[in-house]
């Protein structure tokens, strides 16, 4: 056999809708346990259309750009660190409530819902760090 007789396969195609749909099923999820507001859940998705995101909350979506993917990841990647960190569900998600040494004496929910990428990318690397140093 030469190499030209080697079948190449393709990438599974993912179904994009459900992709979707799971993804924002989960980010308002963690919305909702965190008391997000809609302003901050929109910020944290990279400020879409209230339209879009009203349709979005109504399991309405066909598909989710990379950004916004990468947004519901980081998310997701935050909540499952303070799973880990913490022994209680109300301690993981009370912690992005309560005021922090590092964010300056303010609450990590200020630092994150800015929806600026680096700052999401910011905490869930430092939660990955103090999961890390224990």
């Amino acid at each position: 056999m030469t190499r030209h007789d080697r079948t190449v396969e393709q990438p599974e195609q993912f179904d994009t809708a459900q992709v979707a749909k799971t993804s924002l099923k989960v980010f308002f999820n963690i919305c909702d346990k965190w008391g997000l507001n809609t302003d901050e859940a929109l910020r944290l998705m990279g400020e879409p259309s209230r339209d879009t995101f009203t349709k979005w909350k109504q399991g309405d979506a066909t598909k989710l750009t990379q950004d916004q993917l990468a947004r519901v990841s980081i998310t997701l990647g935050v909540y499952k660190a303070l799973r880990l960190l913490f022994p209680t569900t109300e301690q993981a998600h009370g912690w992005i409530n309560k005021p922090s040494t590092h964010f300056g004496g303010k609450p990590a929910r200020e630092y994150f819902c800015t929806g600026n990428l680096t700052n999401m990318l910011d905490l869930r690397k430092y939660l990955d760090s103090v999961i890390h140093s224990n």
